[in-house]
């Protein structure tokens, strides 16, 4: 009777194995999480959620991190008030795309030697009037300006570099844009004393193109 028993159990657990109820072993949890996260870690950081507080471009009026000196904006002077934000420009952009735009964000020494961004805050600014006021007059000029509406929060991109200071930008419409990032350099690149050396540039895409564009300055 016991034997019967066996065989039949034996049957039952053939049968159950072969017909797929077992399946594949469970992966555990936590590997799927962490798979989960790995794959979506740059779109993650690619687009900013207007409706957080903690979303900060600061950077764009002065991008100077705690305890490091700003290398290119001038706090001295009088402040350059924005123009009014042009909201209209804004509502006519693109709000989703199928481009790629990365890169390196880097400054080279005097000798030609790239000192690279490592775990650098990038923004992808479109260009529009409000954005080229502040080119001209904060990057390029080193001008102090009033701060930036808080409307733009919700057509700024953001991502950051790794570890050897390459970036990317995922879903970019088609359009112009300011990239803005930085670099901190110390004596390597002649100074006493770490300076935050901003990096702005122009790029420009269009459709699901792949674009590859260092952000890169000579140091001064």
């Amino acid at each position: 009777m016991f034997k019967n028993f066996l065989v039949l159990f034996s049957l039952f657990l053939s049968l159950f194995y072969f017909t797929g109820c077992v399946g594949e072993p469970k992966v555990p949890d936590q590997k799927i999480k962490q798979e989960h996260e790995s794959s979506n870690l740059w779109a993650e950081k690619t687009n900013i959620d207007a409706d957080k507080d903690s979303v900060d471009i600061s950077d764009l009026d002065k991008n100077i991190s705690s305890g490091v000196v700003s290398e290119s904006v001038v706090e001295s002077g009088s402040v350059v008030q924005r123009v009014p934000f042009p909201i209209a420009e804004y509502q006519a952009l693109q709000k989703e795309g199928k481009g790629t735009i990365n890169g390196y964000i880097y400054v080279e020494d005097s000798y030609g030697k790239k000192i690279y961004g490592k775990n650098s805050k990038l923004y992808l600014n479109p260009i529009t009037s409000y954005s080229k006021q502040w080119y001209q007059e904060s990057y390029l000029r080193g001008k102090k300006m009033s701060k930036a509406d808080a409307k733009l929060f919700n057509y700024v991109k953001f991502t950051a570099s790794g570890e050897d200071g390459r970036f990317a930008f995922y879903g970019v419409s088609t359009g112009g844009y300011y990239i803005t990032g930085s670099v901190v350099c110390g004596y390597e690149c002649g100074y006493d004393s770490p300076k935050n050396i901003r990096i702005a540039t122009e790029v420009y895409l269009h459709g699901n193109e792949i674009v590859n564009q260092d952000i890169t300055k000579r140091a001064q």
